[in-house]
């Protein structure tokens, strides 16, 4: 079905809170302009519209395509300050012919390493409130950087002062904003004794395309995202992530059943349920309330809304029932966090 004008609005209010420039005026050019809209439908059944597309182009160029639309990329040196729009057009109306297989068989396996910091005082809300070591199960890991959440240091700062939640032999250090005047729970992180990521097209990044479209999805204003996502792929190139391929709620059952007694079992998932129908969700939910009619389960959840807001959310299940309770309002990609709880 072709998206609405209203789809490309929102998504460019998403750029422009981003502090992504170039992506707010593409979509405002996309969605005002009937062919790039057209063409823009021609993506996977459930996969969105511009990430895809935008995505496709930057690959292209990542690949080596020689385009004015280069000078338009900070990620790739340029320092235009024109009107990219015509140059994207000209971009799309040359090279439609490899744009178009790349739309329709790629999906969006954005994999923000950044949203660790955000996870990781949701996890020690479980481990205090369920115990430890703690069973993870990711649905929808991409290439799992997010599975070993506690393999990195995480600075959170607010007015010069630092709340630190640092290993000696980080793979990597995220830094986090807070906002408002509560700090969520830091330090120590809780015992993992497994986890395991469900993922339907999981990444091989030993892939150097695959590599490449990761950094793709990446918006190209925000620089500093790519040098967490190169230390990410470095760091799982060593250490790989345990992931397994294939439909994540066909997968969710067995994951859920082979966790051991004294392990608290905690299912999480960011950015991910968009690309799930309705039915998918509620057969998602109803796997979890069925799970804990033999132990309890916990889920965190770190999904944007239609209003562009991103609430970190976790769920008890018990004896069938559920509550759930919000911790935090979060920047999607792991910029900020205010803590609530």
């Amino acid at each position: 079905m072709e998206p609405a004008v209203d789809y490309w609005e929102f998504f460019a209010g998403e750029a422009r809170r981003a502090g992504a420039p170039l992506y707010e005026k593409l979509s405002l050019a996309v969605g005002g302009d009937e062919v790039l809209r057209q063409f823009a439908t021609a993506v996977r059944a459930g996969q969105p519209p511009a990430n895809i597309l935008f995505g496709a182009v930057h690959f292209l160029l990542l690949q080596g395509a020689e385009h004015p639309l280069r000078n338009f990329y900070r990620n790739l040196g340029g320092t235009a300050q024109g009107d990219p729009v015509p140059v994207f057009r000209d971009f799309v109306r040359r090279h439609r012919e490899e744009l178009a297989p790349i739309m329709a068989s790629r999906v969006t396996n954005t994999n923000e390493v950044a949203r660790s910091a955000l996870l990781a005082p949701a996890f020690r809300v479980v481990a205090q409130e369920a115990g430890e070591p703690l069973h993870l199960i990711e649905i929808g890991p991409s290439a799992g950087f997010n599975l070993a959440w506690d393999r990195y240091s995480v600075r959170y700062h607010r007015n010069g002062a630092v709340f630190p939640c640092e290993l000696a032999d980080a793979d990597l250090t995220i830094d986090c904003a807070l906002r408002g005047d509560k700090t969520p729970p830091h330090g120590r992180a809780p015992q993992v004794a497994s986890r395991i990521g469900l993922e339907r097209s999981p990444v091989d990044l030993a892939d150097p395309g695959q590599r490449d479209w990761l950094r793709a999805l990446v918006w190209p204003d925000q620089i500093d995202r790519f040098a967490r996502l190169d230390k990410a792929i470095a760091a799982a190139l060593r250490s790989p992530r345990p992931i397994r391929a294939g439909d994540a709620l066909a997968l969710l059952p067995e994951a859920l059943a082979a966790a051991p007694e004294h392990e608290a079992v905690c299912v999480y998932h960011s950015l991910v349920l968009y690309q799930f129908s309705d039915e998918m969700r509620e057969a998602f939910a109803a796997m979890l309330l069925m799970a804990s009619l033999r132990r309890p389960v916990w889920r965190v959840s770190l999904e944007s809304t239609l209003k562009g807001e991103c609430p970190l959310l976790i769920y008890s299940y018990r004896d069938g029932s559920r509550t759930k309770r919000q911790l935090a309002r979060c920047n999607s990609h792991g910029e900020w966090i205010e803590w609530l709880a």
